[in-house]
């Protein structure tokens, strides 16, 4: 079994549900271990759109990489995913941060994602997470990392309520 971490957002249609429901259906083909909260997030590279709710899961399963990104682009599918345009709106986006200790580059694939360790609405819930994990090409803890970064970018708890997510993580 190999540990890996989905990045999810959205901020089109019922945001909560979208993350909700990518949870459930990324369940159905590996075991889903831990949720970090939901985060509101000020998009970033196109600012006049709606803010994102955004999340980390850590995942364990006997999939490849390639068969894991397989699985989020159809659970993407499902959910309606359409971008108009670069950093757009969207209802959902599920990326694949982490998969274990491999660093994979590919046409298809990156991983580690290669802008991760730049964006605070995916290493504030990432840290929540897996906030001791080491980057596998940077060799700094994701938690190190995110004390770095210069995004300003305002990542803020959510304050809504969730059946699937937590409102906070001990530890």
């Amino acid at each position: 079994m190999t540990v890996a971490y989905v990045a999810l957002g959205g901020n089109e249609g019922d945001r909560l549900a979208n993350l909700e429901r990518a949870v459930s259906e990324m369940a159905e083909h590996v075991a889903v271990t831990r949720l970090s909260p939901i985060y509101e997030t000020e998009p970033v590279g196109f600012a006049d759109q709606p803010w994102f709710l955004n999340a980390v899961v850590a995942v364990e399963t006997e999939l490849s990489p390639q068969a894991l990104l397989v699985v989020l682009q159809a659970v993407e599918l499902t959910l309606g995913k359409a971008t108009p345009f670069l950093n757009g709106p969207r209802t959902l986006d599920l990326d694949l941060l982490l998969f274990g200790v491999e660093v994979i580059d590919e046409p298809e694939l990156v991983v580690p994602h290669p802008r991760m360790h730049e964006r605070a609405f995916v290493l504030r819930p990432l840290a929540d997470v897996a906030g001791d994990v080491v980057h596998p090409t940077l060799g700094k803890a994701i938690r190190e990392l995110l004390s770095e970064l210069d995004d300003q970018a305002e990542v803020r708890a959510w304050r809504g309520s969730s059946t699937v997510f937590p409102t906070h993580v001990e530890g």
